[in-house]
């Protein structure tokens, strides 16, 4: 709720003027108790009974001030109250004493200006509880009313009766005061309906008020058709009404009113309202009633028969749209699985004869889990979406393209005379996708149906084994470009091989720990064996100088991630490892190279190495360094855990690593490269003994 600066002085004045006008309320209620003694009339009829009035309407005229956003509907209750004292003020002072009371009158239009302003107070603040409305809202508020004008002119049949006699101005004076007061209660019973009871406790309150304002008018009403006008306490029910509107404008500071997002109305109002409406009925039946009334509960019943026609209507297009939820993917809004099964089996009923064959195709997404861990879920979910999108597009207008669930897609769509061929790759083209630091691609089995299947699952099934197929068999390609890769690195480094082995077996067991899946392990141990493939471009005086580098050689040597990025990325297959390989010497603080990433702006992956690759080197015999035992290493770990590298990996490493066992290493015929320092501290910096991996050139 947006209010004007200074909340706690408004509430104050607030609270302030509404004790007021409670406190007048209860003065007057005294001088009723008492026997309304002759020597405090005039100052308890006029001056109590019409500053109670006042008070009241300043305390909604405050509400108006300050609640910004319900401002209008507060200066309209406030001013028909407003109006309605100065009726009341006038009639005391001028009328009430004359033998004969002119009618109407000026205090006639005070009273009767006021329910207009209620009138637009109710309907802003219904507009503010619903925001808009919709053809079931306001047939259930129409219904609410009209049930409550059947009610209330059955009711107060007698005194509309009695009030039909005179000239025309008195009869339709004498008139406008209950039919207002019926509109009135319909009125608020219709935006009871619609706006709820929850959240509502400032509008239940002006409820209140207004009923009880009603009721006092119907009493005095019923008492000038009969007995005649008797005062008193009924006196009192105009002021307690008032004290509850005026109480409604302070709970607005205490209750924020809550609005309805989704109007929904329980089938018990327009019941209950149906019943009210075959109750005046059946009372006509025994007792004649006003015809008034009469036409009121039949118009009710006319508006419940509409309302359970827009019901059924409703309830139709929900069970279609929950139809539709169950056979459609939420992400991508492609068929999923449950429409495929229903579309494969009513293309297999098909007759060969009359209907042309279809291609059934499934895919599944090659490197779409490293991109889903490497740039996040939301991404991961807006690829997927474009990509449903590119499908759909490419199997259009004939065919129709479905997920199944995670990163795999299917199509089913008409053979062309017997071609599946051009389908399948079109297919393919529609979900890869490729940008800096990933590449996404799919595996395809396709089956042409009737031919190849007659029945979905035996569909399902051969789509799902060819698939496999032409996976394992890009994996066979994959398997190729490591092993050339691998023999490159053994070649320039063979003392070192084991170094790579030992880092890879571990990032494998640390993968498995995380829950990692066959594809994401496969990418970290082939990550972990290159991790340092980009050296291979250093000259071997840099990478074998015995002293401290200097500045140049230190900015030369950090560029060797970059270097075995773009190496790796010279390979489709190994694009998937060229993104790790590059951030495998960041750091968790942000003092790595390349980029200076922090925290998990590092791939996982990556993180993952960092870890592997310093525990192995602290556990390798160096001829600079000496080996250390399991505990040392693991402990500088710990030490270097949240500096260096990441806190989490760094527990989860030392929950795998005596599972793993690996293996105490030889020393090297000479230092090697590999046991460059991972830190990534920049010359001038300073060391610490967070830099777990000291080469000679550091010495």
């Amino acid at each position: 709720m947006a209010l004007e600066s200074g909340w706690g002085g408004s509430r104050l004045l607030v609270r302030v003027l509404l004790a007021a006008t409670a406190v007048g309320a209860l003065a007057y209620a005294g001088f009723i108790a008492a026997g309304e003694p002759a020597q405090l009339d005039d100052a308890a009829g006029i001056w109590v009974y019409h500053g109670t009035l006042v008070l009241a309407s300043l305390t909604c005229f405050a509400g108006a001030a300050f609640v910004r956003d319900q401002r209008a509907a507060w200066a309209a209750f406030g001013l028909g109250l407003l109006f309605w004292t100065a009726g009341d003020l006038y009639w005391t002072l001028a009328l009430s004493d004359l033998a004969r009371t002119p009618y109407p009158s000026a205090a006639d239009a005070g009273y009767l200006a006021a329910l207009p302003c209620f009138y637009v107070g109710i309907a802003l603040l219904i507009k503010r509880r619903i925001g808009h409305f919709t053809a079931a809202s306001w047939l259930d508020g129409a219904i609410g009313g009209l049930a409550a004008a059947a009610l209330g002119a059955a009711l107060l049949a007698p005194a509309l009766v009695g009030l039909t006699n005179g000239n025309a101005p008195a009869v339709l004076t004498n008139l406008a005061y209950p039919l207002s007061d019926i509109l009135l209660i319909s009125f608020i019973l219709g935006a009871l309906v619609v706006s709820g009871f929850r959240g509502a406790a400032a509008f239940l309150a002006i409820v209140a008020g207004l009923v009880t304002w009603t009721i006092a008018d119907g009493l005095y009403l019923y008492q000038e058709a009969t007995s005649g006008y008797a005062g008193g306490w009924l006196d009192e029910s105009w002021l307690i009404g008032a004290v509850l509107i005026a109480g409604a404008a302070a709970l607005t500071f205490t209750h924020r009113s809550q609005r309805r997002r989704v109007y929904s109305s329980p089938m018990i109002f327009p019941a209950l309202f149906a019943a009210i409406a075959v109750g005046v009925l059946v009372w006509d039946h025994f007792s004649r009633q006003h015809e008034v009334s009469v036409w009121l509960a039949a118009a009710t019943l006319a508006a419940v028969i509409l309302r359970m026609g827009i019901s059924f209507r409703e309830n139709n297009a929900l069970m279609a749209a929950l139809d539709d939820d169950a056979s459609t993917d939420s992400l991508t809004e492609l068929g999923n699985r449950r429409k495929l099964i229903d579309d494969l089996e009513s293309a297999l009923q098909l007759a060969p004869d009359t209907q042309p064959g279809r291609v059934f195709a499934l895919y599944d997404l090659d490197g779409f889990k490293l991109y889903n861990d490497s740039f996040g879920h939301p991404a991961g979910d807006s690829l997927l979406h474009r990509l449903g999108v590119k499908l759909a597009a490419a199997v259009e207008p004939e065919g129709r393209a479905y997920r199944l669930g995670g990163d795999e897609f299917c199509i089913l769509v008409p053979s062309r005379g017997g071609a599946t061929g051009p389908l399948v790759e079109a297919g393919r083209a529609a979900l890869s996708e490729q940008g800096e630091g990933f590449r996404v691609t799919a595996s395809a089995g396709a089956v042409l149906l009737p031919a190849e299947a007659t029945v979905a699952s035996e569909a399902l099934r051969l789509a799902d084994r060819r698939m496999y197929s032409e996976k394992s068999s890009r994996n066979g390609r994959v398997g190729q470009t490591h092993q050339l890769l691998l023999t490159l690195l053994r070649e320039r480094e063979p003392e070192l091989a084991d170094h790579h082995e030992g880092v890879s077996r571990l990032a494998v067991a640390v993968g498995r720990e995380l829950a990692f899946d066959a594809e994401e392990i496969d990418v970290l141990r082939r990550a972990a064996e290159f991790h340092d493939i980009g050296k291979i471009a250093i000259p071997e005086e840099i990478l074998r100088k015995p002293a401290p580098l200097d500045e140049i050689e230190w900015e030369l040597m950090r560029k060797h991630t970059l270097v075995g990025e773009r190496l790796l990325d010279t390979f489709p297959s190994m694009s998937p490892i060229a993104r790790l390989v590059r951030s495998s010497h960041e750091r968790w603080d942000g003092e790595g190279y390349p980029d200076g990433l922090a925290g998990e702006e590092t791939a996982l992956g990556a993180r993952i190495i960092s870890v592997c690759d310093a525990f192995d080197a602290m556990r390798s015999e160096r001829p600079y360094s000496a080996r250390r035992d399991q505990n040392e290493a693991l402990a500088e770990l710990r030490r270097g855990a949240g500096t260096q590298f990441d806190p989490h990996l760094v527990e989860v490493f030392c929950r795998v690593v005596d599972r793993v066992k690996p293996p105490q290493r030889p020393a090297p015929a000479g230092p090697g490269w590999s046991a460059r320092p991972r830190s990534g501290v920049r010359p001038g910096r300073g060391r610490s003994s967070e830099s777990l991996l000291r080469g000679p050139a550091e010495a």
